[in-house]
């Protein structure tokens, strides 16, 4: 149980931060949770008490959280300002999420290398820039359009001829949707992601090493979901840190952000190529990485707000997050949603819900129901001192779950044994 018992005001835009909620709620805390979406506004009912506006109650809550970007920093930049503790972002780290260009560029400005890339507002231009200079490219939408990860394309043709044919599917579909994005040439090498609480300071340590499973099949097939389950481990600031966060911690003091911050790169035996950022906390990282905390949920949100908290506690060994998923995920399909997943119940063969954690649900008479329209169902979890054992005890525990039409990945952590050992022969994995 936590030191303390504390007041807290989560406020979302898409209900991402559910489980965090329901977690506080769980501790014994007081807890608020404002959902902007009318459409996810059933998420977390009967498992977290809601509000119809946050505004009220700011002065209420010893602790405000936001958890995403568009424009929520500004918000939280503001609410610092009036001497409030908060958890989240400010205008400036809202952007190096929102405008993948800008954060190209302000990683450029603190002397880390990027991947070549180039913004284009139009299909036609970039289909043409393409036809003139072939090669393979990751197309990367920006904006609100960025959270639509089915758009993310990675080329695998080294002509770009695959690309020119994404992009002209894209023009005939999403001209409207899409209105600025991003080609990004592609470099081979090891998917890994860094990241670190700040505390408005300085980061706090350990870091947090991940490797995202983001297809939707095992294998790395099928198309891109932003995520389906991933494996990690904290860590002392190893040289992928060094070469990328770290050198950006003197401009987030400045800014005071307070929050969780991820860069992803690729990274091969010439060199650490930063992809994007994640500026605020992952989804559904930040329920894998709670498990991984050796410290109440609630005294690490506190003490992250107040600054206070510099050094924490967690697990030895490895958190493994697999994402159960329902139709029509990853598309947005209401119809197929009403038809085939909205109020399915969850059924748990042994009442055991440890390990459970809740993306799309509300209960009702102690049963718990799916809701929202992503068709996200739950993230489960497990943990070990080695990857197996922790792939092992998460998907046991899978086992004890039954959802119509549920369907997740097999294989979440077994990138692990291939990349680690191309990791450390290159020595990214080292103490900086």
């Amino acid at each position: 149980m936590p030191d303390t018992r504390y007041k807290f005001l989560l406020v979302s835009i898409d209900a991402l931060i559910s489980d965090i909620a329901w977690q506080l709620v769980r501790e014994g805390h007081e807890v608020r949770y404002f959902i902007e979406a009318e459409s996810e506004r059933s998420i977390a009912d009967g498992l977290v008490p809601k509000v119809d506006q946050w505004e009220p109650h700011v002065d209420w809550a010893d602790v405000i959280i936001f958890d995403d970007v568009l424009g929520q920093g500004a918000k939280a930049e503001k609410l610092r300002a009036e001497g409030h503790h908060v958890v989240g972002g400010t205008a400036y780290t809202d952007k190096l999420e929102d405008d993948r260009s800008f954060g190209q560029e302000e990683l450029r400005r603190h002397g880390v290398s990027i991947i070549p890339f180039q913004d284009f507002s139009d299909f036609d231009s970039a289909i043409a820039f393409v036809e003139k200079h072939p090669s393979a490219y990751v197309i990367k939408p920006s904006g609100e359009a960025q959270n639509i990860k089915r758009l993310l394309f990675v080329g695998r043709e080294d002509d770009g001829k695959d690309v020119v044919h994404v992009l002209q599917s894209y023009k005939a579909a999403y001209a409207d949707t899409v209105k600025v994005f991003q080609l990004q040439k592609r470099v081979r090498g090891v998917e890994v992601a860094v990241g670190a609480f700040f505390n408005g300071k300085r980061f706090m340590h350990p870091i947090n090493v991940n490797f995202e499973h983001k297809l939707l099949f095992p294998g790395d097939i099928g198309p891109s979901t932003g995520e389906m389950g991933t494996c990690m481990y904290w860590s002392e600031p190893n040289r992928i840190f060094a070469a990328t966060l770290g050198k950006l911690e003197q401009r987030l003091a400045e800014e005071g952000y307070v929050g969780y911050i991820d860069v992803n790169c690729i990274v091969n035996g010439k060199g650490i190529y930063p992809l994007e950022f994640t500026a605020r906390f992952g989804y559904p990282t930040i329920s894998i990485q709670s498990d991984g905390l050796a410290m109440p949920l609630g005294d690490f949100f506190a003490g992250m707000a107040r600054g206070t908290l510099d050094n924490f506690r967690c697990k030895r060994g490895f958190q493994v997050g697999v994402r159960i998923v329902v139709p029509p995920f990853p598309y947005n399909d209401e119809k197929t949603f009403d038809v085939n997943s909205r109020d399915r119940v969850v059924i748990f063969r042994k009442p055991n819900r440890e390990g459970i954690h809740i993306e799309d649900i509300r209960e009702v008479n102690g049963e718990w129901l799916i809701t929202g329209s992503s068709g996200v169902v739950l993230i489960v979890t497990g943990t070990g001192l080695s990857v197996k054992q922790a792939q092992s005890q998460a998907y046991n525990r899978i086992q004890n779950i039954l959802i119509p039409n549920m369907y997740y990945r097999k294989d979440i952590g077994d990138r692990w044994f291939e990349d680690h050992d191309k990791l450390h022969a290159w020595g990214y994995l080292r103490e900086a």
